[in-house]
C-alpha cells in the first residue's frame, strides 16, 4: 500500500555535525551536540535527518574524502556515541539517513595506498589507471575553474589515476565485483546499527564505467537496482535517496521501470526553475520543469529543495536565464561560483520575509518530500569571505551567546557570522523561539500543515488555470480528499477567480487561517492574493 511507504509523507532535515552543536567543547560538532539537540528538532515536526559524512577522513572536501567506510571521524565521537544518538532518535520518532560516498575515498585510505603501492597490488584494480596519460586527462572536471584534471598522475608506478573529483579523492573502479560487494557491506554494515537508508553521492558516477579514452561513458544501471535489493533484503523500508543532477529524461532510468532503482531523487531540474520564478515573477517556465519531471513510478518519489551543502546549481537554465537569476540573487562576483551557482544562503538571497515564506510555502507543496537545510528555519545567511562552498557552511546559530552557543571553544572548525543582520546575536534559535512572529514558529507551523497533507506525498496533482502567469495553482487529490494551493510571485497583490466548477464545492476551508471561502452568486470564489502571497485550502466534502 502506498500509504505504507514512510518517506512519501517525510519531512527531511539536513545537517552537517561539524558545525550543527559541540557537546564537548573542543570547536567542533559532535553526535553529543547532536544529541542534546535532537529534542528542538522532534518539537519542530521533523521526522528524518540526513546526516553529511561523518566517518574518518582527512577533511579536505567536507568530509567527503574518507578515509574509513567503517567508523566515526574522532572529532565527532566514537561507534558508541552514533549508536546512543540513533538510540535517542529513535525514541523521540525520527528516522536517520546517512551519506553513502562510494564513488571515491580519500588518497589516505588504505585500498588507495595499498592500489598505489605496486601494479600488481591485490587492490590496484579497485580504483582507475591508465599507463598513458589520457586524452581526456582535463575534461569532465566537476569544479571547473578549481579543479585542473580528472586524470592526475602517480608517481609511484608511473601511473595515472582516475577522479571525478579533486585529486585527492581518487575514484572506484565499480565495474569490479569486489568494489561492489564492499560497498554492499558498508550498507549492511550501517544498517545494522539502525539507519533508515542512504543519501547516495554523485549515483551518476558511481554507475559510469570511465576509461582511458574520450568515449562517452557507459551507464550500468543495475548496480543501482541490485544496491536496491541489497537494502530491501536487509531493512525493508530504508530508502535510498539520490544525488543525480539529470535531466528529467534520464530520470526515469535512475527510478527504475518498475520502480525498482532509486526510492528518491533530489529534483535540481525543478528546484533551478523555482529561483528563475522566483526572480522574474512568471511560472510558466517552472510549469514546464514540473511536467517534465511527472511520470515517475508510484512508489518512487521526488525530493524538494531550495538550498542544500553546495551552490545554488543553475547549469540547466539557459545562459539568459542564469544571467537573470545571477542579477537578482547573486549579482556579486564573489556570490558566484564556478560560473554556474551562487553560493549563498536562501534568506540573504531573497532579502525579504515575504519571498523566504513564499518559496517554502512552495517547496513544501511541490509533488514531492522536502527536504529543508539546517539553519534555513531560522533563515540564517552565509559568509563570503570563506573560500568556495563553505560560504554557507558556518555554524549553527543557537544563541546571542559568544559563538552563537555553538561551543565555547576559542577557535570554531569555520566562524560564526558576526556582522549585520544575519550575525548570530540578531538571527538565533533563542531568540526566535521566544518570538510568536518569528520565522522558526512560522516554519514550525508549514511543517505541521505539510504533515497534515498526505495528498501532496501520496495522491495525484494537476496544475490548475489561473489566468495570471505570476500565479501557479496547484491540486492534488488522495482517496476522498482535495487539495488546493496558490502562490503568487509577484511583487503586488493579485485577485484570483476560481469557478465554483474548478473547486468541485462551494466552500474551501483556509488551512493557515480562520476562515473559509464560499461561492459568490456568480459562483466563483474570490481569493486575494497579497504580495507573494500563498493560500493553502482544502475542499468541503460531505
Amino acid at each position: 500500500m502506498l500509504e505504507e511507504l514512510w518517506y512519501k509523507n517525510a519531512v527531511i532535515y539536513s545537517l552537517d555535525l561539524e558545525t550543527f552543536m559541540d557537546g564537548n567543547n573542543d570547536g567542533i560538532g559532535d553526535f553529543e551536540g547532536l544529541c542534546n539537540r535532537l529534542d528542538y528538532l522532534h518539537a519542530m515536526g521533523l521526522d528524518t535527518i540526513w546526516l553529511a559524512p561523518f566517518q574518518p577522513t582527512p577533511n579536505r572536501d567536507n568530509g567527503y574524502d574518507i578515509s574509513d567506510f567503517y567508523g566515526v571521524d574522532p572529532r565527532h565521537g566514537s561507534s558508541g556515541d552514533f549508536v546512543n544518538f540513533i538510540h535517542k532518535a529513535r525514541q523521540l520518532g525520527i528516522k536517520v539517513i546517512i551519506d553513502l560516498v562510494v564513488n571515491h575515498t580519500s588518497d589516505k585510505h588504505l585500498w588507495f595506498q595499498d592500489a598505489r603501492s605496486s601494479k600488481d597490488s591485490p587492490k590496484r584494480d579497485w580504483y582507475v589507471w591508465s599507463d598513458k596519460r589520457p586524452k581526456n586527462w582535463n575534461k569532465g572536471m566537476v569544479f571547473p575553474g578549481v579543479q585542473k584534471a580528472t586524470w592526475t598522475l602517480d608517481e609511484k608506478t608511473n601511473s595515472y589515476y582516475f577522479h571525478r573529483f579533486y585529486e585527492f579523492q581518487p575514484d572506484l573502479n565499480t565495474d569490479n565485483p569486489e568494489v561492489r560487494a564492499e560497498i554492499a557491506r558498508i550498507m549492511g554494515y550501517w544498517l545494522e546499527l539502525g539507519i533508515a537508508g542512504f543519501r547516495v553521492d554523485a549515483v551518476p558516477f558511481i554507475l559510469e564505467s570511465q576509461g582511458p579514452d574520450e568515449k562517452k561513458p557507459v551507464m550500468h544501471f543495475e548496480h543501482l537496482k541490485a544496491m536496491r535489493q541489497f537494502l530491501q533484503w536487509r531493512r525493508g523500508d530504508a530508502v535510498l535517496l539520490g544525488e543525480a543532477n539529470v535531466l528529467p529524461e534520464e530520470s526515469k532510468q535512475y527510478f527504475g521501470d518498475e520502480g525498482d532503482g532509486i526510492h528518491l531523487m533530489f529534483n535540481f531540474f525543478v528546484n533551478q526553475y523555482t529561483f528563475l520564478a522566483l526572480a522574474t515573477s512568471d511560472t510558466e517556465p517552472l510549469i514546464k520543469a514540473l511536467e517534465a519531471t511527472r511520470e515517475i513510478p508510484a512508489n518512487s518519489q521526488w525530493a524538494h529543495f531550495l538550498r542544500n551543502h553546495d551552490e545554488l546549481d543553475l547549469g540547466r537554465l539557459t545562459e539568459e536565464e542564469r544571467a537573470t537569476v545571477f542579477a537578482r540573487f547573486g549579482p556579486d562576483p564573489e556570490m558566484q561560483l564556478y560560473e554556474r551557482g551562487i553560493r549563498r544562503r536562501l534568506s540573504p538571497m531573497l532579502g525579504n520575509r515575504q519571498q523566504t515564506e513564499l518559496a517554502y510555502s512552495l517547496m513544501f507543496s511541490l509533488p514531492g518530500t522536502p527536504v529543508i537545510r539546517y539553519g534555513d528555519e531560522i533563515g540564517m545567511g552565509e559568509d563570503l569571505t570563506l573560500p568556495e562552498r563553505a560560504a554557507v557552511r558556518t555554524p549553527m546559530q543557537w544563541s546571542a551567546e559568544n559563538n552563537a552557543g555553538f561551543s565555547k571553544a576559542e577557535k570554531l572548525v569555520n566562524p560564526v557570522v558576526r556582522d549585520g543582520y544575519y550575525s548570530y546575536e540578531h538571527t538565533n534559535v533563542e531568540r526566535q523561539r521566544r518570538d510568536p512572529g518569528s520565522l522558526l514558529n512560522w516554519m514550525t507551523t508549514l511543517i505541521r500543515l505539510r504533515k497534515e497533507c498526505p495528498e501532496i506525498g501520496y495522491g495525484n496533482w494537476e496544475i490548475l488555470d489561473t489566468g495570471h502567469k505570476q500565479i501557479l495553482g496547484m491540486k492534488y487529490t488522495w482517496r476522498s480528499k482535495i487539495l488546493f494551493v496558490w502562490h503568487n510571485f509577484q511583487a503586488q497583490s493579485l485577485e484570483l477567480v476560481v469557478p465554483e466548477e474548478q473547486a468541485g464545492t462551494g466552500r474551501l476551508i483556509d488551512l493557515m487561517n480562520n476562515i473559509e471561502s464560499q461561492v459568490d452568486s456568480e459562483g466563483n470564489h474570490t481569493i486575494t492574493l497579497e504580495a507573494y502571497g500563498y493560500r493553502w485550502f482544502r475542499a468541503f466534502t460531505e
